[in-house]
């Protein structure tokens, strides 16, 4: 791969730590990975692991305590916080706001940046999601695959490099789970997005290209 020509995040000597009676503690130190825009990666691991902070410093939502998390652009390197409108978050508990139909909650991120036709674009991905007969419903009158589906286009809308997702399968059942792994796939690999998942499921885990296990404050390629 030709990495003057792709877009990718670089995480250098990275490490995350918190504080416990004035004792530095080390969820993982001195990480060092790339992941590849149009690619898709796994994050295996035990509960505790360090797993979503990972991903959090990933994405820019969180800096890291120590290293650096940096975007590759056409062999350019940018701080990742410089960025954040060309990722997307996919939680486990969904987030979307209750008193918002699915169309605004998925319209909202666009509308916030001044698009204009954000409701158009925000039919075009639910109806891309399967959910055209739910535009009008709010959160609680969805099930859990269809709030989710709402997520993948909420974070699909905007046409992001990146797409990171924290067990997006972790609250559904196995018939939706498997539903919504396909979904968002399909909808990453379509829009060339670079997908990062997070999960408890080998099954899910398998689908990715690149796989990384983080155990005992390292993460290795499987």
């Amino acid at each position: 791969m030709n990495r003057a020509h792709t877009t990718y995040i670089n995480l250098d000597q990275v490490g995350h730590s918190f504080a416990v009676n004035n004792e530095k503690i080390y969820l993982f130190k001195d990480l060092n990975l790339s992941i590849s825009q149009g690619q898709s990666h796994a994050i295996i691991g035990p509960s505790g692991a360090g797993k979503s902070s990972l991903l959090m410093l990933m994405s820019g939502l969180e800096p890291p305590k120590d290293g650096q998390v940096q975007i590759y652009v056409h062999g350019i390197d940018h701080e990742i916080s410089q960025f954040r409108e060309s990722i997307g978050f996919i939680f486990q508990q969904f987030h979307l706001l209750p008193e918002l139909t699915a169309l605004s909650n998925v319209a909202l991120p666009l509308k916030l940046r001044g698009i204009k036709n954000a409701e158009d674009q925000a039919e075009y991905w639910l109806k891309k999601v399967g959910l055209s007969h739910r535009l009008t419903h709010k959160p609680n009158q969805l099930s859990g695959g269809e709030q989710q589906r709402v997520a993948i286009a909420r974070a699909l809308v905007f046409k992001p490099k990146f797409i990171f997702a924290d067990e997006p399968t972790g609250n559904l059942d196995g018939k939706s789970a498997s539903d919504v792994a396909d979904l968002l796939f399909a909808c990453c690999h379509e829009n060339g997005a670079g997908l990062v998942v997070v999960t408890h499921s080998e099954e899910l885990a398998q689908r990715a290209q690149h796989v990384f296990a983080l155990r005992n404050g390292e993460c290795h390629v499987c």
